[in-house]
């Protein structure tokens, strides 16, 4: 008489759709969403467990990537995954510490996507800083809506949506654009795929802390209502600090939430200040990486 599903968007839809079921039946089951999804896409949610660590293998990921690019040059794209938001590719934003630090450019589901202009953005910042670091969400559209991928990609998941994860045609795609509009011949591409929401070395401390809490306050709200989904909400002020509540499973089902557009340039092809701050506590800390410092040497007789 217990039905506790974890998931996203999808998921949350089939606990509704199961609660509504057992009610027309009248069957006593009680049905409850517990949100996870790195994409962060929930609605009511402020964010979900799975993206503080998500996010952190991103930037992390990002982070020895720049250090590479640095020692080779050229342009390196990663495709990282978010079908219809950006949260997690935005999260790479989270390794610059240094102005030079990349991601230098990073493009989101939430604005149209251009292959010209990206090709236009990539060349001034290699004549800027002689290399380009860019980040991509695989559900990046043209002005249409329409994901680019989609355009060559067929497969689709159990849900019918096309299939963007785990293939690299995204980034063989992209590399081509700049070859073909640039004069930049060292251009790779890496696809992120599933390694990103699965790698266990690397866990946000307050993504597994409160993952841990929304199955708690799923049993407990179970004791004394017949459904519902787990919402992780933030506390106003400048600390860190969370509650739960539980909201009505119809207003988490199937719609998808998008970054706000506070946390996107006006040029579409970077985060904002207000975005890093967001993200910052729920990922956690970061590796330090140090640098040598140029000094001034005297001679000494």
């Amino acid at each position: 008489h217990y039905f506790f599903y974890i998931g996203g968007n999808d998921s949350a839809e089939t606990v509704f759709i199961i609660s509504e079921e057992a009610r027309r039946a009248n069957f006593q089951l009680k049905c409850f969403h517990i949100a996870k999804t790195i994409d962060n896409d929930l609605r009511e949610n402020d964010h979900t467990p799975g993206f503080g660590s998500a996010a952190k293998f991103v930037a992390m990921a990002v982070m020895g990537d720049d250090l590479d690019n640095r020692a080779l040059a050229g342009v390196k794209i990663d495709v990282v995954m978010g079908r219809h938001a950006g949260f997690l590719t935005a999260a790479s934003s989270l390794a610059r510490v240094r102005p030079s630090d990349g991601p230098h450019l990073i493009y989101l589901p939430e604005r149209p996507f251009s292959l010209k202009r990206f090709a236009a953005d990539v060349q001034n910042v290699v004549n800027r800083l002689g290399r380009c670091v860019v980040c991509v969400s695989e559900g990046i559209c043209d002005a249409n809506g329409d994901p680019i991928a989609s355009k060559f990609i067929k497969e689709k998941d159990s849900h019918g949506n096309v299939q963007l994860s785990g293939l690299g045609a995204l980034g063989d795609l992209l590399v081509g654009a700049i070859k073909a509009r640039t004069d930049i011949s060292r251009v790779r591409a890496d696809t992120f795929g599933y390694l990103q929401r699965s790698f266990p070395a690397i866990v946000s401390r307050a993504d597994a802390r409160e993952a841990r809490q929304v199955g708690v306050e799923a049993v407990r709200n179970s004791l004394k209502r017949d459904s519902g989904s787990i919402a992780i909400k933030r506390k106003p002020g400048g600390k860190y600090r969370v509650y739960f509540e539980c909201v009505p499973l119809k207003n988490v089902a199937k719609a998808t939430r998008h970054m706000p557009d506070e946390f996107i340039n006006k040029d579409g092809n970077d985060v904002t200040q207000a975005f890093i701050d967001y993200a910052r506590p729920i990922v956690g800390d970061l590796p330090k990486i140090g640098r040598f410092k140029r000094v001034a040497v005297r001679d000494v007789d």
